[in-house]
């Protein structure tokens, strides 16, 4: 059975036409020079059976050292990875959510590999604000649906036409 994750994505708007997305980037040692389409969404495992809404709300809290913020959710559902994980997603708007002071859990690895040494990495080594635009390139290709989902959601609606009144 593949693996299942859920996850919170932050969105914020700058103005009324460009809005920008909280994208999480792994922590340890294979990530550490990559940029692009190795950016995430705030998100982690659960198992069949658990609520991935809690499960991403709490992936989020390890992840970032921060609660969710309050505020409807918006469901952008389920999409398959290429690798066959499937990843549940709600976004929230986040008018103040700071990233300053991200602070994540860790996990350990024998590193390097073969030394039997175990280490300690962060699983998040940084957070940031991005553009919907440059968070195309830097999330994990998979994961862009949820871009295109957020953006039917939030687009600015056109103002509606105004009537010049007689002639």
């Amino acid at each position: 059975m593949p693996d299942r994750s859920a996850g919170i994505l932050l969105y914020r708007r700058r103005d009324d036409t460009e809005t920008e997305l909280l994208l999480v980037h792994p922590g340890g040692p294979y990530w550490k020079n990559k940029e692009e389409h190795a950016w995430s969404i705030p998100k982690g495992e659960y198992q069949l059976g658990d609520d991935p809404e809690r499960a991403a709300e709490r992936e989020f809290a390890e992840e970032l050292g921060q609660t969710v913020p309050t505020g409807s959710r918006i469901d952008l559902g389920e999409i398959r990875q290429s690798g066959g994980k499937r990843v549940r997603v709600w976004a929230v708007h986040a008018h103040q959510f700071s990233i300053d002071q991200v602070v994540s859990n860790e996990f350990e690895m024998e590193w390097p590999p073969g030394s039997g040494r175990l280490l300690s990495f962060p699983e998040v080594d940084r957070a940031e604000w991005t553009s919907t635009e440059h968070a195309r390139r830097r999330l994990v290709r998979g994961q862009v649906a949820f871009i295109d989902r957020l953006l039917e959601q939030v687009a600015p609606q056109p103002a509606p036409p105004v009537d010049p009144g007689p002639a």
